[in-house]
Order: structure tokens, then C-alpha cells, then sequence
């Protein structure tokens, strides 16, 4: 929540001299006022004076504002009013380090602070996600005696949220004697910033039951935390009853809301109601589309709006980019990208890490790569992306040397390491890994979460070193959760550890009962293994507690058009030909070495129907179709929503080598790149 404060001295009739500054729009006009002026020799009392810094700083010169509260007058020296109109310029332009000095020079001078002081600098204080500071400046609060004042506990009430600390919040707010509309929002926006939406919500129905009208941003805090349909609806009531149903932002918050809650087709009817649709709106509706995980509406909507002539700004692009991500085309990627470079053709740093982003969504580490060479600054987030696409891709070398290249540089945090220990862990560097480790909290203070604990168990895992693996999650300082215990389970899949399996499995089904995933690993395990008894128990479990089993689907993308298989798949137009076709390179790949792996099929069956089921795999199908529809010589590219079948891994392999294609296989985990008959995971995933 942004708070805004308006400063106003001892009222008196308006100055002729004032009236002219205000009307000043730009920095140009203001300069040659200022100069009038100063040749006029027009004494610059307090009331002009500060009237003068301000407007400089709100037309973006904070320099011109300094320069000037340098050469204020000294009898001005003392004047609290002052000091704020210079601090809140510092803070509404985003100079937030040299906000807090000049609240230093105010302490060494001194001049006391009022209560118009503490909210300026706590804003500073939450943008730097500066606890330490922001602590001071609530002890400081305290000590001057405006602790309990309403302006000074919003914006601690604020701080604390930004900086991770709901509990401080919340034992803020109450503490408070009196709160205003203003004052429940912050802690609304507190809930939504750290997490907790119900707790949103719940302070959102109190503050209602209390009789205190909603103002514009506690319904756009509020409505941020509304993730069901049931509560979307009321929401919208409320909204409704207070009259706030035509503002332009509550508008747009409420096609969020609905799109968030799957009613996409309410979004829209909010969407087509505007009168006038501004670049907020198309984005907002554009940003529904892909969260809805309906990319193709999303792009379809911001073609509509470049047909209309209006031109996209970074928000409506990066709204598009998720969209594309989701699709993962590379053609399109590439033709946003070009969209992006004409349209802002100023680097801007998260647009460039969201292309980059999206080119290793897409596969092309090539590209991905030209993006962040080119990128004219860099921050922690794009580097952890760099790092992060090496090591999805497989090149775990790369993602050190990038990574040792950013240390050098910038100190690495949580997400960095997250991204250099899972390279790590796909590349098999177990050594490099365990320093990476290491040296969190050693050398950077970074202490370890159960993230990083599940890539530490994955990466031990993923070698064989099960026993280790174990041994490792025993000794953590925190209580394990699913994806560490996940991380496990999945290592006892590629190593067929049917005990461990069991012992993972037990954890992970009271931690994370509804995920589907984890039922079908351990039923896979056991079928693996010729537990048949044991598989089926698995999935008679499952259908007990009412979990469905997420349908295996590949997709493939030909001349702009999505084709999707799942195993066994019938559907499409040219089945005939596929299978034809299929059956002709299962026999190539057999003629040069490839054996099925039975053990991909764990139905009931025998013999050549178990073998034929294996070869209807729905990579298998996409491989084939994209073979019959692209180029000779062309690359491949096939989108999986699980991890890849081991099966299809080893025919691909043979595929790529009999043909003589690329063959670029994303699933839910990484990417592989068959060229020749080998993929670029060494047979390590």
C-alpha cells in the first residue's frame, strides 16, 4: 500500500508567487520561474521556499531540490516541515539511502522529528527491505512519543509486512488506540504481502463488521486475496453496495479476481464492459488469460489490442511473455521478442529477464544466452536465471562457471543457490554441490530452506547414494516436507529402491495427500519391480481418497498450430498414417539396437499387446507426427506434462540417430537434446 501524506504548513491566504510554481508542468518552466525569481529579487520566504523544493521534486530533480535545501536561509535551518518536504522528495523518487542520511543530519543537528517524519522514512526502510533500519526507526518513534499515531503505525504496519515480519505487524496494528480505513488496509496489504490470504480476508470481514466504509485500496488488497468463487462473488457485492463498481482499478482488480477463481468468462463480461480500456486494463485481462492457463486467448487478446493501435507498455509485455511461456513456442518467442525490441527499444531489466526467461522456457539456450550477453545490467534475478537454464538443459559446468562469474559481482541469495545446487543435481556434481552447499551460510549468511535441502537429498539421490540421501534428511535442523521427501521417493524410482521408497512414501502421503504424483511414483516402483499386489494397493488407495491420476499429454507445435497426444491416442485426422508410420520407425530403431522396456507398461497384460502399448506412448506419437509434418533435417521440439517415459528416452535417442534430427524434449522437470543418439543429460535424469 502506498501511502500518501499531504504536508501542509500554517494555513494562509495563497502566495501569487506559489500559485505560479504549482502551475509549472515541467522541469523547464519551473527553472525559468525559479530565475524570474531570483532576478527579480523576490524574497523567497519558508512558504515559497519549500513550495519551490517540492515541486522540483515532484517533476523527478532531485538534484535541483538539493541544491537548493542546501542554500536554505538559517532561519529556515530548524523548520521540521522543512526537512520532511526534502525527505518525502528523496523517498517519492526512490532515493531511499539518502532519505535515512538526511534523518541522520537531522539527528547530529539536532532537529526533532514529528509525526509526518517516521512514515516518509519507513516507506524507505520497507523498499530496501531493511529491517535493522526499520527497527531503529520504530524505537525512535517510541522515544519521540509517536508510536501510537495512526500515520506512524500504518507505515510500520507496512514496513514489517515488507520485510517478512507478520507478526510484528499484526502486534502493531493490535496495539493501535485508533485505526482508520487506512489503517485496516495496511494490515490487509500485510496478510497479502506475507501469504495469508485468509487472514485477509478475515481482517477484511472485521473491519465491515466494524461499520468503517471500504475505501478503494482496502478492496484492492482485499480482493487480492481472493482465490475462491464463493468469496469472488462476495466480494463483488461488497463492491457493488459501496459504490465502487465503476472505478476504473477496482475494475481491473476484479477481472484478476475472477480470473484467479476459473471464472475467466466473468473476467471477460468485466472486460468488454469498459467504456475506455487503458493499457492497465488490457494487461489485466491479458495477465487473467495466462493465469487461467489459456495462452492462446491471452495472445489473441493482444493482437485485438495492437490492431486497435495501442501501443503496449512493459506491463501488458510481460503479461504477454507469461502467456508465451506457458505455450513455449519458440517461433513465437522469437516474434514477441522482435514485438518487444520495436516497441521499447530501451533495455529495460525485467523485460530482458523475462525474454530470457522465456527463450529457456522455449528451449533455446542460444538465444537465451544473446539476451543476457546483451543485457545492459543485471540483477541477482537474471543471473539465478541464466544458472537456472543451464542446469535445466543439462549443462552443469556452464551454470558453475556463470555462477562463480556472478560471485564476483554480487553476493548470491536463496533463489541463486537454488538455481547452482539443482544444475548441480541434473548434472551429477555431487562435490561441487556439496560446497555450493556449503558455503550458504559459511561464506554468504545465507541460511539453508527446504528447498535447498530437497536439491542437497536429490542431488544424493539422483547419484544412488540412497543411504546418504537419508542420512542427510535425518540431520536437518527443520522439519522435512514434501519436496524433500519427494526428492527421495523420486531417487528410489530411478534406482528401483523399493524399502526407502516405502519409508519416503509414508511421510509423503500424510504431507501431501492430494498430489496424484505421488501415489502413481510408488505404484510404479512396486509394478517395476513385479509387486503387482503392492501397485494395485497404491492405486485402490488413491481412488479411495478421491485423487485422480494427471493424464500423460505431449504437445507439438506445426506452422502455429498446437497438436496434442496422450498414450494410445486416436483422435487425430491422420491416425493411420502416424501409426503407419510408427510402426515402420519402431523398426528401424530395433534394426540398430533398441529394446523396449517392458516395464513402461504396467497393465495387466502380456506379449505383443503390452509391447504395442508401449510404443502408443504419447512422446512416441508426437515424435512421429512432427517426423511426417516438418522439413527433412528440421528440428523437433515436444512438450510433456510429466517426466519423460524411460522408455521414450531410449527410443528417442535411437530416433534422433536413424533420422538424422534434433530432437528437443521438454517435460516437467528439464529439457533434452537427442542429436545423433545421445541426449545432452547423459542418460542422468
Amino acid at each position: 500500500m502506498q501511502l500518501k501524506l499531504k504536508l501542509k504548513p500554517p494555513s494562509k491566504a495563497e502566495d501569487p508567487y506559489i500559485s505560479l510554481i504549482k502551475k509549472c508542468n515541467t522541469l523547464k518552466s519551473l527553472k525559468t520561474l525559479h530565475a524570474s525569481v531570483l532576478r527579480a529579487a523576490v524574497p523567497l520566504d519558508l512558504h515559497r521556499f519549500t513550495n519551490l523544493i517540492s515541486h522540483y521534486a515532484s517533476l523527478g530533480s532531485i538534484s535541483c531540490a538539493s541544491t537548493l535545501f542546501s542554500h536554505r536561509s538559517p532561519s529556515f535551518f530548524s523548520d521540521a516541515f522543512l526537512w520532511n518536504v526534502m525527505l518525502r522528495g528523496l523517498v517519492d523518487n526512490a532515493h531511499y539511502h539518502r532519505s535515512l542520511l538526511l534523518y541522520t543530519r537531522m539527528q547530529y543537528l539536532p532537529i526533532a522529528p514529528d509525526n509526518f517524519t517516521f512514515p516518509f522514512l519507513l516507506k524507505a526502510c520497507a523498499s530496501l527491505r531493511n529491517l535493522s533500519l526499520g527497527s531503529q526507526l520504530h524505537a525512535h518513534a517510541f522515544i519521540y512519543g509517536y508510536f501510537s499515531h495512526v500515520f506512524v503505525a500504518n507505515s510500520l504496519i507496512s514496513m514489517y509486512a515488507k520485510c517478512g515480519l507478520f507478526d510484528f505487524s499484526r502486534r502493531v496494528f493490535d496495539k493501535m488506540p485508533q485505526r482508520s480505513v487506512v489503517s485496516w488496509s495496511a494490515m490487509i496489504g500485510a496478510c497479502l504481502q506475507c501469504g495469508f490470504h485468509d487472514q485477509g480476508l478475515l481482517m477484511f470481514t472485521r473491519m465491515l463488521g466494524d461499520g468503517i466504509k471500504p475505501n478503494r485500496a482496502s478492496i484492492l488488497n482485499a480482493a487480492a486475496c481472493v482465490w475462491s468463487e464463493n468469496a469472488a462473488h462476495r466480494m463483488r457485492g461488497v463492491i457493488v453496495d459501496n459504490g465502487l463498481d465503476n472505478d476504473h482499478s477496482v475494475r481491473n482488480a476484479s477481472m484478476l479476481m475472477f480470473g484467479r477463481c476459473g471464472r475467466i468468462d466473468l473476467a471477460r463480461s468485466l472486460f468488454d464492459g469498459f467504456t475506455y480500456k487503458d493499457l492497465v486494463c488490457w494487461a489485466s485481462m491479458i495477465d487473467a488469460y495466462a493465469r487461467a492457463d489459456l495462452p492462446l486467448e491471452a495472445l489473441h487478446l493482444f493482437n485485438e489490442m495492437r490492431l486497435q493501435c495501442i501501443l503496449p507498455d512493459s506491463i501488458v509485455l510481460l503479461a504477454v511473455i507469461q502467456a508465451c511461456s506457458i505455450r513455449a513456442s519458440l517461433q513465437l518467442a522469437r516474434a514477441l521478442h522482435v514485438v518487444i525490441i520495436r516497441c521499447l527499444p530501451e533495455s529495460l531489466l525485467a523485460l530482458d529477464t523475462a525474454v530470457l526467461d522465456l527463450y529457456m522456457k522455449c528451449g533455446s539456450l542460444a538465444y537465451a544466452r544473446k539476451v543476457f550477453d546483451k543485457m545492459k545490467e543485471r540483477n541477482i534475478i537474471s543471473w539465478s536465471t541464466m544458472i537456472s537454464g543451464y542446469g535445466m538443459h543439462g549443462y552443469g559446468r556452464e551454470a558453475l562457471r556463470l555462477f562463480d562469474q556472478m560471485k564476483a559481482l554480487m553476493k548470491p541469495d536463496h533463489i541463486a543457490f537454488v538455481s547452482i545446487l539443482s544444475a548441480c543435481s541434473h548434472a551429477g556434481l555431487i562435490t561441487e554441490g556439496r560446497e555450493c552447499f556449503n558455503s550458504m551460510e559459511r561464506d554468504f549468511g545465507v541460511k539453508p530452506k527446504s528447498e535447498h535441502y530437497a536439491c542437497m537429498v536429490d542431488l544424493l539421490g539422483r547419484a544412488g547414494q540412497l543411504n546418504r540421501a537419508l542420512e542427510f534428511i535425518e540431520r536437518m535442523p527443520v522439519k522435512p516436507d514434501a519436496g524433500v521427501w519427494g526428492a527421495l521417493l523420486g531417487a528410489c524410482r530411478i534406482h528401483s529402491n523399493v524399502e526407502l521408497a516405502e519409508v519416503a512414501a509414508k511421510s509423503l502421503l500424510d504431507l501431501d495427500a492430494e498430489n496424484p504424483g505421488r501415489y502413481v511414483l510408488l505404484s510404479n516402483i512396486y509394478a517395476a519391480l513385479g509387486k503387482r499386489k503392492e501397485a494395485y494397493r497404491i492405486r485402490d488407495l488413491m481412488k479411495s481418497r478421491g485423487v485422480k491420476k494427471t493424464v500423460g499429454r505431449t504437445s507439438i507445435e506445426i506452422k502455429g498450430n498446437i497438436y496434442t497426444f496422450i498414450a494410445g491416442d486416436r483422435s487425430n485426422p491422420e491416425t493411420e498414417l502416424i501409426y503407419s508410420e510408427l510402426g515402420k520407425l519402431m523398426e528401424r530403431i530395433r534394426q540398430e539396437g533398441y529394446v523396449p522396456d517392458l516395464s513402461f507398461v504396467l497393465h495387466d497384460v502380456e506379449g505383443e499387446t503390452r509391447e504395442m502399448m508401449l510404443y502408443a506412448h504419447s512422446e512416441k506419437l508426437a515424435i512421429v507426427f512432427g517426423l511426417i509434418k516438418t522439413e527433412s533435417g528440421s528440428s523437433i521440439r515436444i512438450t510433456k506434462n510429466l517426466r519423460v517415459c524411460g522408455d521414450c528416452h531410449t527410443a528417442t535417442k535411437f530416433i534422433s540417430k536413424v533420422t538424422g534430427r534434433e530432437i528437443v524434449v521438454r517435460d516437467s522437470q528439464r529439457f533434452h537434446h537427442f542429436v545423433n543418439g545421445t541426449c545432452s543429460c547423459g542418460d542422468y535424469w
